[in-house]
């Protein structure tokens, strides 16, 4: 036993045994821990003190491997059995088999000695809260003496360390004495990886284990589980945390093993009660009731005993549960709300009425997720059970709302076991949910989150077969297949019902991949889709609508895609990422099975739903998903079938959707690995072939170019060859065509009056960009002669001179596709060059010309960059929420691709000083884009980037500077002094390795100085720099400057000021004090505005005297600066330069030099005997 650590509390604990009976002490700490905890005793630790009531920080020492303590009670009693001595505590770790053996010994040591076992079981839960220490034990006479019970404390005694708790548990009074450990706060339960929760689990078994081992025979002494409880009951109550979580979870665990006990005897009595009445029908006959009597005696000590259990359930329940289930720990509070629902669901009788589950309705509220989750997992199991669904009437009324508005939970699992819940009910109770109800949940099918969309489908699924159900029961007249069709296409009619009436008329794919679990037999049943659609009405079958063929045609492709690719969805999280070796096989099978069947229907498909442009559409995305190694796909005779229904769908739309659907269609069965791949090829050059012989003739009917496009027909014609084509050489190379040689010459026609439509242009500029790319792309094939290297550097030369041109179109889409096919061209001409090998013909190098290269930053600065501040969102009356982001999209496209060029090298990178100056002013549409262009360009050339960065500056400075001299209107395109301060700050930060980018930021400050300073002629008419105030704007790169480089930097600005007569006192210097001051603050660590103010204290303030003292202007000093005289004011002379040295400032070292006591003396001004109006300096 721990001694006390005072005389005080001697004299207390002497007392106290002079009152009680007897005594005993379990030490709970290792065999040396005895003297640690003397030494820890008499050691004061002087501590603040502070309120310990409320206290959820009570620091405890974590649970060693082992802790030895009292030996077995089975080891105490004679036993002649020689075995390994072992505490309770350390059974927890052999197992459950072993914890039986363990309990059934310490049960028969329980025999014949309780006290002494009872104290090892005390010590256990002592032991199993993480407590180090010791356990004293005293006998108490009555419950009710009162001065006992004034007795029980918890307190801290603050000069010693040690906390103590003293509490009731009958017939003992406990005192838990350890020492407080502030190096550790875990406990078991709480310790983090698989010990945490291995402990949990053994923890729960060995009280189960126990009650389970004891209900036959100590269970119902009075003695072993009124103690137990009492003990559980006073810890429980504890502001010790690991006391409160560690008994609290005991108790629970506790009261469920007391559930089973109490199920066990009802099952007892009501099978005594059933021999009861068939020995009493017997016993009539006879006449003897001795064996009546004995059954009767065995039913009401059954009903006694079970009387009793519920006794010590319903202590439990209000000692602990009812004090603990809004406990402030969000722990306790899952683990009683686990624990009700388990007894709600064993134990109906007793625990399953109103008074009880109102806890659970209530803690549906709890703020934390794990709370709500067990809620909703324990009424999952009591509406799982039909036959406790009556009890669970009035709850449901009541607490039906919430269940459905937590299927919105922020918590993904909390929402997934809500939504499962309503599964269960609405299969159980038909008139629980609401039509109203369903509208709402059904909706799920379309959440981002997989898991609550699949839980919606299964519910959608139910629901579409309660609806069709009957319908196939009551067709008597009619064969077991017609019956299997007609129940599908219900089942169909009523799917596509529900999604027609959802209006997410964009949303097939997740509709079909949240029912693809549940409805997948219905979704791959291919042959009974494509029946459906090609199943002609009659007078018996009316058939579908054109909308619901529509839509059946799109489940019918997501069902293809999701067979072939699997559940994983764009914009939807929560599938599987990485699929097992079964579901591998079964997606190969599914594949192979809707490449087999649509090979064939798909030509019957196009055929009948040609005269729909947006259903032909869909239908081609199919082939795209065929299994390219098939059987069914060396059929030549099925795909020829299928490229000639192709071929004449495209010969009827020219639609975009139709168009890119066929072009990526034929890109997928022209493959190499594709089965037909052959037959597939000749289709499409036979397509391609058509279009260019009837787009040369079309061009070659007129003469004149002026009366080429005066015929509406005959446009409308060129127009939609030209979108064939435009689209077939965005997939495909068609190099061998020689498609620019044909399409260049309608690029010059816009000179003359009768020019080119603007549509057609747009599609011409895209074909002739697709063409260079390819050619670009296919170098190492093509460019077999330096003749050809030179005739692609025309045509790249030509396209940009084009370009150029169409840059200042009146159409709008002319001028973005004119900016960007020459953005991706130079870029492609750029990356080429830098992959080819040297030594074999590749493409000679072009290089844009200044105008076009000025051309094209102006188009960046005029259609990115719009608008005073593109952060205000547009009014509604202006463009609509959906056009602004189709705008701003559009607008990203156009500043990537300009970036590109600076990142490739096509451009110099000076050329995006322009676009660096909008980083801040347009930093929530296009900063991601501008920050990733700033830290490629610093890969590319750390200091050009960082000189780019200065001009970048320099120029938003001068504008500034010419819009103040001028005094006309702002200017939008002219940024604010604060905003400009406030980039210069974030292009700072962007400078994160100081040694990494020393170089840099002493070259922005060199430039910087030279930019103020450079050609400046004092006069009296000009007594500062015009641009002086850029000092400011340079002082945020202060603090991103080393130790050396700060004194390199101040003798650079020494040496140009040293020219000229500087006058602290004027305020038209204010921003060289400024600069000067950061320059010197930051040697500190402070910033400089810190280091300027005046609120300072005079042993480090920078200023020799407050204007209220006498002085006109501060004038500031370096840190050692306290040996000048404070009656002087500064100023600088040109004396200065006599004295300075003059080495090249910037000569930056390749290590540190060592650090000086103090800057080398230099004096500003001197004169032998100065004037009030002059100060000497040290530096």
């Amino acid at each position: 036993m721990i001694p006390e650590p005072t005389a005080t509390a001697a004299t207390k604990q002497n007392k106290d045994d002079d009152e009680a009976n007897s005594s005993g002490a379990v030490n709970h700490s290792e065999d040396e821990s005895g003297n640690e905890n003397r030494q820890k005793s008499v050691v004061v630790v002087r501590r603040r003190r502070r309120a310990h009531k409320g206290s959820e920080n009570v620091k405890l020492k974590s649970v060693k491997a082992r802790c030895s303590g009292a030996g077995r009670a089975r080891g105490r009693h004679g036993k002649q059995k020689q075995v390994e001595a072992v505490t309770l505590f350390e059974v927890i770790t052999m197992g459950r088999s072993a914890m039986q053996a363990v309990i059934d010994d310490w049960i028969e040591a329980y025999a014949s000695d309780r006290d002494s076992s009872l104290l090892d079981l005390i010590s256990f839960f002592i032991q199993c809260c993480g407590c180090k220490g010791v356990v004293t034990a005293e006998m108490c006479q009555s419950k009710e003496d009162s001065e006992v019970l004034s007795k029980m404390v918890e307190e801290l005694d603050e000069v010693t360390g040690l906390q103590y708790k003293k509490f009731l548990a009958f017939p003992w009074i406990l005192t838990v004495t350890w020492p407080m450990d502030t190096d550790s706060v875990e406990y078991p339960l709480i310790q983090s990886g698989p010990y945490g929760r291995w402990f949990h689990s053994e923890f729960c078994d060995f009280v189960s284990v126990l009650v389970a081992q004891c209900q036959h025979s100590v269970i119902f002494d009075s003695y072993l589980m009124n103690t137990v409880i009492s003990l559980l009951t006073e810890l429980s109550n504890s502001y010790v945390r690991a006391f409160r979580h560690t008994c609290t979870l005991a108790a629970v665990k506790l009261l469920s093993s007391l559930v089973s006990v109490a199920v066990s005897l009802s099952v007892s009595v009501e099978n005594s009660q059933k021999l009861y009445e068939v020995q009493k029908t017997k016993m009539m006959r006879q006449k003897s009731s001795l064996q009546l009597e004995r059954i009767q005696k065995n039913i009401r000590e059954l009903q006694e005993k079970k009387a009793e259990i519920e006794s010590m359930m319903d202590i439990v329940f209000k000692g602990v549960f009812l004090k603990r289930y809004r406990d402030v720990l969000p722990e306790i509070r899952s683990i009683c709300m686990e624990e009700l629902g388990l007894w709600m669901k064993l134990y109906s009788s007793a625990f399953l009425n109103d008074s009880y589950l109102k806890y659970v309705g209530w803690m549906m509220h709890d703020k934390i997720p794990d709370v709500r989750l067990k809620c909703v997992l324990g009424l999952q199991g009591l509406y799982g059970e039909p036959l406790l669904l009556p009890k669970l009437d009035l709850f449901t009324s009541r607490f039906k709302d919430r269940i459905i508005s937590m299927t919105l939970d922020k918590d993904n699992e909390v929402a997934v076991q809500t939504m499962k819940l309503l599964l269960l009910i609405s299969r159980t109770s038909d008139d629980v949910l609401s039509p109203e109800d369903y509208k709402q949940l059904l909706q799920f099918v379309y959440s981002s989150q997989r898991p609550l969309a699949v839980t919606a489908g299964e519910l959608l699924y139910s629901r579409l077969l309660d609806a069709v159900a009957p319908a196939s029961d009551t067709q008597d007249g009619v064969n077991e297949d017609e019956a299997r069709e007609q129940q599908i296409s219900s089942r169909l009619k009523a799917l596509l019902r529900f999604y027609q009436e959802s209006e997410l008329h964009k949303h097939v794919v997740y509709l079909v991949d949240s029912l693809w679990d549940c409805g997948g037999a219905l979704l791959k049943d291919w042959p009974a889709l494509t029946s459906v659609l090609l199943q002609e009405p009659s007078s018996h079958s009316p058939g579908l609508t054109q909308a619901e063929q529509a839509v059946l045609v799109e489940v019918l492709v997501a069902s293809v895609r999701q067979a072939s690719e699997g559940p994983v969805l764009a914009g939807r999280s929560g599938a599987k990422k990485v699929m097992s070796a079964r579901e591998k096989k079964l997606l190969l099978d599914d594949c192979t099975k809707l490449t087999e069947h649509l090979l064939t229907v798909l030509p019957k498909l196009l055929s009948k739903f040609s005269s729909s442009c947006d259903v032909v559409a869909s239908l081609m995305k199919i082939p795209q998903y065929f299994l390219p190694k098939c059987v069914e796909a060396e059929n030549t005779q099925a795909v020829s079938s299928l490229m000639a229904e192709m071929g004449a769908v495209l010969e009827l739309h020219s639609s975009p959707a139709v168009l890119e659907a066929a072009a990526r269609t034929y890109l997928s069965l022209c493959g190499e690995e594709t089965a037909g791949c052959s037959t597939a090829r000749a289709a499409r050059d036979s397509l391609v072939q058509h279009w260019v012989e009837q787009l040369t003739a079309l061009l070659g009917d007129s003469p004149e170019g002026d009366s080429l496009f005066a015929d509406e027909e005959k446009t409308a014609e060129i127009l939609s060859t030209l979108k064939k084509l435009r689209a077939f050489h965005n997939c495909h190379d068609l190099i061998r065509w020689n498609l620019f040689e044909v399409l260049s010459p309608l690029l010059s026609l816009e000179s003359s009056q009768e020019g080119a439509r603007p549509a057609v242009l747009l599609e011409v500029l895209q074909c002739l960009s697709y063409s260079m790319l390819w050619s670009l792309n296919t170098s190492g094939e093509t460019l077999t002669s330096r003749e050809k290297a030179v005739a692609q550097r025309l045509q790249l030369r030509l396209f940009c001179e084009r370009g150029h041109h169409f840059l200042s179109h009146p159409d709008h889409g002319v001028r973005q596709q004119a900016f960007l096919g020459v953005c991706d061209v130079l870029t492609a001409h750029s990356y080429q060059l830098h992959v080819w090998d040297p030594t074999s013909f590749g493409p000679l190098l072009y290089t844009p010309s200044p105008k076009l290269q000025r051309a094209l930053l102006t188009f960046v600065c005029v259609h990115v960059f719009v608008g005073s501040d593109c952060d205000s969102q547009c009014s509604a009356g202006e463009n609509s929420e959906v056009e602004r982001l189709e705008d701003l999209h559009k607008q990203r496209n156009l500043l990537a691709a300009y970036c590109k060029l600076i990142v490739h090298g096509v451009l110099e990178m000076s050329m995006a000083a322009e676009v660096f100056m909008y980083y801040m002013k347009y930093y929530n549409d296009f900063g991601d884009i501008i920050k990733e262009t700033l830290y490629r360009t610093r890969q590319m050339d750390k200091i050009e980037s960082a000189r780019t960065l200065v001009l970048c500056l320099q120029q938003l400075f001068v504008r500034l500077k010419r819009e103040q001299e001028s005094g006309g209107r702002a200017h939008p395109g002219v940024q604010t002094f604060t905003s400009i301060k406030e980039l210069a700050r974030r292009f700072a930060l962007t400078f994160g390795d100081l040694v990494k980018f020393r170089e840099c930021v002493v070259m922005i400050h060199r430039n910087g100085i030279e930019f103020v300073f450079q050609e400046f002629s004092q006069t009296p008419e000009t007594p500062t720099p015009p641009y002086l105030s850029y000092l400011t704007i340079l002082s945020e790169f202060s603090s991103k400057l080393l130790k050396p480089d700060k004194r390199t930097v101040f003798t650079y600005l020494q040496k140009h000021t040293a020219e000229h007569i500087v006058d602290l006192r004027e305020e038209c210097w204010q921003p060289l004090i400024y600069y000067r001051a950061s320059l010197l603050a930051v040697a500190e660590g402070e910033d400089a505005v810190s280091y300027v103010s005046s609120d300072r204290k005079p042993n480090r303030s920078p200023f020799s005297k407050q204007k209220v003292e006498g002085s006109k202007s501060p004038c500031p000093f370096s840190p050692a600066d306290s040996k000048v005289s404070k009656a002087h004011r500064s100023s600088f002379s040109p004396s200065h330069q006599d004295k300075t040295p003059d080495p090249d400032p910037f000569s930056v070292p390749a290590e540190p030099p060592a650090k000086r006591s103090n800057i080398e003396a230099s004096v500003l001004g001197t004169s032998d005997e100065p004037d009030d109006d002059t100060v000497e300096i040290e530096l």
